[in-house]
């Protein structure tokens, strides 16, 4: 990969500035995207057979005016200026649809493509919303347009733009009183142009050449629309959109689109370090010595003459091919804690990660760009990118034992929103001197980097008094052998007058009474180290997958509301309790059929024989399946019997008998 001078990078960046110069509306930044080089991709996806579809920019300007033309005859007995829902998948089309909708004159709201009916309507209603744009079979409280609907109506050339100016997200509380941001185009202009001062610091994150990025991050979310869509379309680079998010799937994409950029979250990364450390240790030897050189040499651990040949180009590239390729040249980890092993274990591969924060409400507002591989380790944000202010605290800050500032962090930046939707209501929102209260607990060092310590609403607070932050206990715990995942919570048990700090554990199928007792011995070994405000006062066996947001962040207040109200979900280490599913009133047959397909997908994803998967044995203590292997199993069975197992049940099936009823009630009520 060419290596690019920081003058080159900078004069690259530099007309970014100008966008300041104009109105910074959402029409400005649509002309600078589509006046890029016309014949350069802006997506590449792939159809059925695996095989790549391209689409140019200067195809999708036209695609765009095209499209927003047709919306505009469709929705022209809609107010001027309303909200429209866009409720999809990440594809080429949701970039055009968004574009389009703000073309026709609409305000797009971004509602998450897996979102349940109830939520979704929800939000449309307190949105105010005259339709949603969504390939839901289901109906809504407002007119629903379905994609064959818009492309499948006539052109029309004679289409004149007129400009909504406004992007509205969701935050996650989607129930109730929900809460959304709206954006304008000066918020999202600011955005772009607080990457200006990127080049200061790094010269692969953003330069002039081919950049192929992978679009894996829901665009309804900040990080995806902003991280992804914006910047790298802004700066005329190749969105890359896997079929699914499915690990076949994305390893697929990353290879043969040859990605250069992938974001993700923490939980994405921490699964691909676990897979590659249980791969190293089952190969044993020679090849398991090579890789540990190898990754002690790429964080800086041991020299090249100590290392050898695992500190060689042909090493590291080997062990790539396996993973993510060659071509990778940026990664970033965001929305979460990053902990430390899998920090170390990416980037002893050579693929340099980053860890990055932002929010719903202020946008993306730092990334870690050090080149210093032993920086990049430490897991900070970075600082604050060009015309975003950074503070801890509100009054006086508190010093940790080394000294160093920690408390609350507030954002002062031009892109932070400033009008919400609350409770159907739209209103304007200000804070004291402009300083937004993220709820994050950070620390900044004395070069000036900032590190993410938790959320104050996960801070578990004990009887002392003592502010403990779950993210860094974790950690500890995730690579005892036979636990799949863990996930560390306040919670007060039945039975317990004050908050504990607990240990969920998911723990895999090949554990018996005596393996448990030997993780039982693991977890108490490695709690005997921690300091006495850390160690874990409780561990539970979670008998069902942890539940996974679809941000991929485990639940922790769904796990703490079932953990304080005594769910039979969590068992002793005795073993976990089968689940019987009664299927009264159900037709046998197709029972049986249903559960035959769901067995053989079970199967697929597992690499398990089908003898082995009983309909009552459980994804993950009976059969070793994971979290994320979950995850890529829910889209295998939505695909083939076509349907959309809601989000809020991920987790809560269980077994084969589980989705059996689940897959025919959905079947039923299409």
């Amino acid at each position: 990969m060419k290596k690019y001078k920081q003058s080159e990078v900078a004069s690259f960046m530099i007309p970014t500035k100008d966008l300041l110069a104009t109105r910074q509306s959402m029409e400005d930044i649509f002309n600078v995207i589509v006046k890029r080089n016309p014949r350069d991709d802006i997506s590449i996806s792939f159809d059925e057979n695996g095989k790549i579809q391209r689409a140019s920019y200067e195809e999708f300007r036209n695609q765009v005016f095209l499209t927003a033309g047709k919306l505009s005859r469709l929705l022209s007995s809609t107010r001027a200026g309303c909200v429209i829902g866009l409720k999809l998948k990440n594809s080429p089309r949701w970039v055009v649809i968004f574009w389009a909708l703000l073309m026709s004159g609409h305000s797009p709201l971004l509602i998450d493509a897996k979102l349940a009916k109830e939520n979704t309507d929800n939000l449309l209603v307190q949105a105010k919303a005259q339709a949603i744009i969504t390939n839901d079979e289901e109906e809504f409280t407002v007119r629903r347009l379905r994609l064959p609907e818009i492309f499948n109506e006539p052109d029309d050339y004679d289409f004149q733009p007129d400009w909504a100016n406004h992007v509205i997200f969701c935050s996650s509380g989607t129930t109730g009183a929900a809460k959304m941001m709206v954006y304008n185009g000066a918020n999202l202009a600011n955005q772009i142009v607080s990457s200006i001062s990127m080049p200061e610091k790094t010269t692969t994150l953003m330069h002039p050449g081919k950049i192929r990025i992978l679009a894996m991050l829901p665009f309804h979310h900040i990080f995806g629309f902003v991280a992804v869509l914006l910047w790298y379309t802004y700066y005329g680079k190749t969105l890359v959109y896997p079929t699914s998010i499915a690990t076949s799937d994305l390893l697929y994409a990353i290879r043969k689109a040859k990605c250069t950029h992938i974001y993700s979250v923490p939980m994405l990364w921490d699964g691909v370090a676990q897979n590659i450390h249980r791969t190293v240790a089952s190969l044993g030897g020679n090849k398991a010595d090579l890789f540990s050189k190898m990754v002690a040499f790429n964080t800086g651990r041991i020299s090249k003459k100590e290392a050898g040949f695992g500190a060689s180009n042909t090493v590291r590239k080997a062990f790539q091919k396996k993973l993510f390729g060659t071509e990778v040249e940026y990664c970033i980890s965001g929305g979460g804690y990053l902990s430390p092993k899998t920090a170390a274990t990416i980037n002893g591969l050579g693929y340099p990660l980053y860890n990055g924060f932002g929010m719903t409400e202020v946008g993306v507002t730092s990334v870690e760009m050090s080149t210093d591989v032993a920086q990049r380790l430490k897991g900070a944000i970075g600082k604050p990118f060009h015309g975003i202010e950074y503070r801890i605290g509100d009054g006086n800050v508190a010093r940790n034992e080394n000294g160093e500032r920690q408390g609350e962090l507030f954002i002062r930046s031009p892109i932070t929103h400033t009008r919400e939707i609350v409770g159907g209501m739209l209103k304007r929102v200000s804070w004291e001197d402009d300083f937004f209260p993220t709820g994050d607990i950070v620390m900044e060092d004395s070069q000036g980097y900032f590190y993410i310590k938790g959320r104050i609403k996960d801070t578990i607070i004990l009887s002392n008094g003592e502010n403990v932050f779950p993210d860094e206990i974790e950690y500890y715990f995730k690579d005892i052998k036979n636990v799949n995942n863990v996930v560390c919570l306040g919670a007060k048990i039945p039975g317990h007058a004050d908050e504990s700090i607990v240990l969920v554990v998911e723990v895999d199928n090949t554990v018996d009474e005596k393996k448990m007792k030997k993780i039982n011995e693991d977890i108490k070994a490695i709690n005997d180290t921690l300091p006495n405000e850390k160690k874990v006062m409780d561990v539970l066996v979670d008998k069902r997958p942890l539940p996974v947001s679809g941000s991929m962040k485990v639940k922790r207040f769904e796990l703490k509301k079932a953990i304080e109200a005594g769910s039979d979900d969590f068992v002793d280490t005795s073993g976990p309790k089968k689940v019987v599913v009664s299927f009264e009133g159900y037709d046998q047959k197709e029972v049986d059929e249903v559960a035959k397909r769901i067995t053989k997908i079970f199967s697929k994803v597992l690499l398990l024989p089908e003898f082995k998967i009983g309909p009552t044995a459980i994804w993950t203590t009976d059969l070793g399946g994971d979290s994320m292997s979950y995850i890529e199993m829910c889209q295998l069975l939505n695909k083939e019997f076509d349907v959309e197992i809601p989000e809020e049940k991920y987790g809560a099936l269980a077994h084969v008998y589980d989705f059996t009823k689940c897959i025919i009630d959905l079947k039923k009520n299409k």
